[in-house]
């Protein structure tokens, strides 16, 4: 696909569904507790539809007059809730984020409960914007913030400002991907996904948190939508 054809379709994207984020959704937030605290009950979910099936994003306010909206995008192994609650739930964190309208986007297939995508399932990996917002700061974290360089390089009167954390701005090389093909065949995915995230020392360590994460990211995200958007990141 053509990546400006791509981009340019993104921004068209319409609002198909709407719904509360706590409806239905009971058991899976008593498993996650230490990711989304009681506070976030003015969080709404909506299904986007794109040529590449069904984008998730949550959306906490409204837009505040002529203010950007903050957009998240979220890192490999990850979705919103794994990588974003903790440190919008910090109270200097919710100081700033009631100024401005929220927007959380979900690669497809990764928020948690999400069905199987189809094998040949192209993810919208350069970048996703909703048509409401006329302009964005954009906070991606790892291949988040591929997702929202790529996209401000494109569409720059669209973003106000990035904040971007992890970038890898190169495709691997021979020997990174032949690395990543070794790995591939002798760790379990969510071990590989780990090895993205935390450093060597961290992993031998193997702390509370790098615990925590290998649990969520073992059972929340669904294996095979992972592994396609693994695929995609390290191509």
């Amino acid at each position: 696909h053509d990546p400006e054809m791509t981009m340019a379709g993104l921004h068209e994207l319409r609002f198909t569904e709407e719904k509360p984020l706590l409806r239905g959704q009971d058991t899976e937030l008593e498993n996650s507790e230490v990711f989304l605290s009681a506070v976030d009950t003015d969080w709404k979910e909506h299904d986007i539809e794109t040529p590449y099936g069904l984008l998730h994003v949550v959306i906490r306010g409204s837009p505040k007059g002529n203010r950007p909206a903050i957009l998240t995008y979220h890192d490999v192994g990850l979705n919103h809730k794994l990588c974003f609650n903790t440190f919008f739930n910090y109270e200097d964190m919710q100081e700033i984020t009631k100024h401005f309208v929220v927007c959380h986007v979900d690669a497809p297939g990764q928020q948690a409960g999400a069905s199987q995508c189809p094998g040949a399932h192209r993810f919208p990996i350069r970048a996703s914007l909703l048509s409401r917002f006329k302009y964005v700061i954009g906070i991606g974290v790892g291949a988040g913030a591929y997702v929202l360089a790529k996209f401000a390089l494109i569409f720059p009167d669209l973003v106000e400002g990035l904040v971007l954390m992890n970038i890898d701005p190169n495709g691997k090389g021979w020997i990174d991907w032949a690395a990543a093909k070794l790995s591939g065949l002798t760790s379990t995915l969510p071990d590989t996904v780990l090895s993205h995230l935390f450093s060597q020392e961290e992993l031998v360590n193997n702390t509370e948190l790098v615990q925590s994460y290998r649990q969520q990211i073992g059972s929340v995200v669904n294996q095979f939508n992972l592994q396609l958007f693994l695929n995609m990141y390290n191509r």
